[in-house]
């Protein structure tokens, strides 16, 4: 995921899209435009022709975009009274256009929240008296604009793909094609995109987990995860890892309930602000619960506090940091869903923070500082924070808005953060810190977030005994690293192409016996790396043994595909001199080896978290 783009790009891929639509009109003069905004890597235009187009008209609008462009045709910006827009739009046939112009004049811009609203003035109470007009050539929109001057400044694009899209997103409407295309300043940051897009194909997480073996889904529990054993072992080397970093710096673990009552989440300020998210159940059977509504969790904060609230707290608890790997379901359309990275049920690696006032710049400092190691653990060194303010639909007085923002400020700066403003995009209880990791191939994922909440508390009834012997509410701070452990580990494959560090890796060598007869060995020196202790965890090397039919080639073959860190290949030598020909997943051959250095080396890559790496001139290519 590219950062979202500066007022000049965006300028100029909205400006971008207009030439697409003069383009498609162009040659398809019955066509029928939508809308057509500018997107975080490029722009699209919803478009309706008699005959739908097709990825093979793709090449000749191009081209015409070209000419386009050549021509450097000023966008003259008009504004225009409704009715004679409406005049303008039926008189050329754009009764999408026609609809969004009658919309606007009787309910004004809300009605075309989303829709690349036009550029609104002399907006009454009912609805609006004029709207904007742009014109390049012979070709006049309705758009809000800003644009760039001319067309020979809509910088270098290509066209992308094609897809189905519903006329204002309503399934009852008529489906219009989507022509997407991207668009950047120059070819050699356009060619930079689109090998981006060419990698991330092949690092495509779901293919790379279904060739690793990790995980599945399948179209009865859409949005949700099955887990195969090395995927499983995965997350649990994550959680195990996750959990070890927690209780060393002052974290206790807790649980609670995935199936709370409606009553709960309306004293949060859930269901009025979340309700659309939730997933709701009532009892199965009938009998005295019949009229109960219950909701599954949405997110861990209200269980939190209600074991913060049990019992008289005291000043000298504080702070109180309450971990919990929690479970969490929220509803996301189908369609939004993506792989394990956008899912309806996920395990969040959550934790509360229940101090005063006065201890938030010091915890957020604490937290900062172990967020930095665990990413760096990771293997991400780049980070990106956005200070993410009041959003328009929120609970709590502004007062309580100033001082949750200011804490945060504060945090920050005890943290040595430099940060990005991200206006309106906080949490419905309170501003946030949005930590954002840069990949292998520069996209943009975030996963972190510490959040500022005074308001929760005070819903929630929680309160402690100050030094004073008084009641006082305590600040509530959220924070997760990770963030949802499935969208993180998706995010691990495509970072890594899916050669996850030997230390994460689910199965970390497989022995390779040649023939039947180097079994038993094979065996032996697998039960021998197991036997073995590994630096930071519970258990010894994990290793399998691929004992099949399959020739010695395939089965090399089959451990790549695996990403399998070391393959361990046994023959009559390495068999009669208790040693084992040790090769790596990039192909690369280190030669005979005695069991006990293959152990070591591997201690060595777990201790560290680090891969041992080979000269680049010796690597040989992968089989």
């Amino acid at each position: 995921m590219d950062a979202k783009p500066g007022p000049d790009l965006e300028r100029m891929r909205h400006s971008c899209s207009h030439v697409l639509a003069a383009a498609v009109l162009k040659l398809f003069p019955d066509a029928k435009l939508g809308v057509g905004p500018a997107t975080d890597t490029g722009f699209y235009y919803d478009i309706q022709t008699t005959v739908p187009l097709t990825t093979e008209d793709l090449p000749k609008i191009e081209a015409e975009m070209r000419k386009i462009r050549e021509r450097k045709l000023p966008l003259v910006r008009s504004e225009v009274p409704v009715k004679d827009a409406v005049a303008f739009m039926e008189k050329t046939g754009q009764s999408f256009k026609v609809e969004l112009l009658e919309l606007l004049a009787t309910r004004g811009s809300t009605a075309a929240k989303g829709l690349d609203d036009p550029n609104l003035v002399d907006a009454g109470a009912g609805g609006v008296s004029s709207v904007s007009f742009y014109t390049l050539g012979d070709f006049t929109d309705l758009c809000r604009g800003p644009h760039v001057e001319h067309t020979g400044q809509v910088g270098a694009f290509k066209l992308t793909k094609l897809a189905g899209a519903y006329w204002r997103g309503d399934s009852r409407n008529p489906q219009l094609t989507r022509v997407y295309g991207t668009c950047w300043a120059n070819e050699q940051d356009l060619k930079a995109y689109l090998h981006r897009v060419e990698e991330a194909e092949k690092r495509d997480h779901r293919k790379l987990g279904a060739a690793m073996g990790l995980f599945h889904l399948q179209e009865e529990a859409p949005g949700t995860v099955f887990w195969h054993p090395k995927g499983w072992t995965l997350f649990r080397t994550i959680e195990r890892y996750m959990r070890t970093r927690l209780e060393a710096d002052g974290y206790v673990e807790v649980k609670t309930p995935q199936l709370v009552d409606r009553v709960f989440w309306e004293k949060s300020g859930h269901w009025a602000n979340y309700r659309d998210a939730m997933f709701v159940a009532k009892p199965g059977k009938e009998g005295e619960e019949e009229d109960r509504l219950y909701a599954i969790k949405p997110m861990n904060c209200p269980g939190a506090v209600q074991i913060f609230r049990q019992g008289q707290r005291s000043y000298r608890e504080l702070p109180l940091r309450l971990a919990e790997f929690g479970a969490c379901h929220r509803y996301e359309p189908s369609g939004a869903l993506h792989g394990i990275m956008r899912v309806r049920a996920f395990t969040q690696d959550d934790a509360h923070i229940f101090c005063t006032e006065d201890q938030v710049p010091a915890e957020s400092r604490k937290f900062c500082d172990l967020l930095r190691v665990i990413y760096k653990d990771f293997g991400f060194a780049d980070l990106l924070v956005k200070f993410s303010d009041r959003p328009e639909l929120r609970a709590g007085s502004d007062e309580t808005w100033d001082k949750a923002e200011a804490a945060l400020e504060a945090g920050s700066k005890a943290a040595g953060l430099e940060t990005i403003r991200n206006p309106g995009e906080g949490a419905f209880y309170g501003p946030k810190l949005e930590f954002v990791l840069r990949d292998a191939i520069g996209r943009d994922w975030q996963c972190g977030t510490l959040q500022v909440d005074f308001v929760l508390p005070e819903r929630l009834d929680a309160s402690f005994i100050g030094e004073d012997g008084a009641k006082h509410r305590p600040v509530m701070l959220h924070r997760a690293i990770l963030g949802s452990f499935e969208r993180f580990i998706g995010i691990l494959i495509e970072n890594y192409a899916g050669r996850l560090p030997t230390w994460l890796a689910p199965i970390q060598a497989r022995t390779v016996p040649i023939a039947d007869r180097h079994a038993e060995f094979a065996r032996e020196v697998a039960r021998r790396l197991m036997a073995s202790e590994l630096p930071q965890t519970d258990g010894g090397i994990r290793v399998d043994v691929d004992d099949s039919t399959e020739r010695m080639q395939k089965k090399i073959r089959n451990a790549q595909l695996e990403q399998i860190p070391y393959m361990l290949v046994i023959g009559d030598k390495e068999q009669a001199e208790g040693r084992v020909a040790v090769r790596l997943r990039s192909g690369k051959d280190l030669g005979s080896m005695a069991i006990e250095d293959v152990i070591a080396r591997i201690k060595a890559e777990v201790g560290t978290r680090t891969d041992i790496v080979e000269p680049a001139a010796e690597t040989a290519k992968t089989t």
